[in-house]
């Protein structure tokens, strides 16, 4: 009798453990489904996430579905000098907008502190857009911010855009490469301070006949740019063209040599943002209708 009554009382004990054990671990139960915030019972703060997002080079419309859905559901969006007017109008208003933007000369706010900032926000658990003029993968410095977000450890990934190259070629009928002429394209920018990143001018300058040139944020070098490949043998008549404002409605296109570009974009009043194209692709130009182009603008 002493012995049943002790293995039913084991039992009863081991049966309210195990019905006391559910009730205090109900909330920190751990399986392969629970997302690692609500682990142990408590929810962490809210992760942030940053998007490094391409902007394209002007037209809104050729953002990308992925960077337009992006920019409806953010928190904030910290947006550059070259993003264009179109783009930001495309951002709801309740979305908080920063403008972090850099130019030649005209820094509204260091690398540094966007790094910085990037952090701040996603550490405060902020869903951000960090939004760069044409791809953030073609003279972003975007590995600066990549960098700055991983060792805080925030989340983070890129969402690609048309390059101004790209934009710029299609809205001004340029190929990049044509059989006839260029059976390559370089993309670089002009950097005459350093000695050390200068480009290699006398290979550019060998290469024009059969390889097409693009130049981003050359505008203001570009005197000292045509004098280079001259100095290094490059045909004084080489097509060059200047598109000012790629892919907008107020875009403008100035054609000319290597010898008389710099004197045409004075004349014709260049301010920028400009891309250059040095090549004998610019004589194959097509005359695309920029009617057409910017259809949607018009209706």
């Amino acid at each position: 009798m002493n012995a049943r009554l002790h293995a039913f009382s084991g039992a009863l004990h081991s049966a309210l453990f195990r019905i006391q054990s559910a009730f205090v671990n109900r909330d920190t139960r751990i399986d392969s489904t629970t997302p690692p915030s609500t682990r142990n019972g408590r929810k962490n703060m809210a992760e942030g996430e940053v998007f490094i997002v391409g902007a394209g080079p002007g037209d809104a419309e050729l953002l990308t579905l992925k960077a337009h859905r992006l920019l409806q559901t953010a928190d904030v969006v910290l947006f550059d000098w070259l993003v264009s007017q179109s783009v930001l109008d495309s951002i709801p208003r309740h979305i908080s907008k920063e403008f972090v933007g850099k130019r030649c000369g005209k820094h509204s706010m260091p690398q540094a502190m966007i790094c910085q900032r990037l952090v701040e926000l996603g550490l405060e658990g902020k869903r951000v857009v960090r939004l760069k003029g044409g791809d953030p993968a073609i003279f972003a410095r975007t590995s600066e911010e990549t960098t700055a977000l991983h060792n805080a450890g925030i989340k983070f990934a890129i969402v690609p855009g048309i390059t101004a190259a790209s934009g710029a070629s299609a809205y001004t009928g340029i190929p990049l490469t044509d059989r006839r002429f260029a059976q390559s394209v370089k993309f670089m920018t002009a950097q005459f301070q350093n000695p050390e990143k200068q480009a290699d001018w006398a290979a550019i300058a060998s290469s024009a006949k059969h390889e097409t040139t693009v130049i981003y944020m050359g505008l203001k070098r570009l005197q000292q740019l045509s004098e280079k490949l001259i100095n290094e043998g490059i045909d004084s008549a080489m097509p060059v063209a200047v598109i000012e404002n790629a892919c907008c409605p107020e875009q403008q296109v100035v054609t000319g040599t290597i010898a008389t570009i710099y004197q045409r974009v004075l004349d014709a009043v260049v301010a920028g943002p400009a891309l250059v194209i040095i090549g004998e692709v610019v004589t194959a130009r097509q005359y695309v209708s920029a009617e057409l182009m910017n259809e949607s603008a018009v209706k």
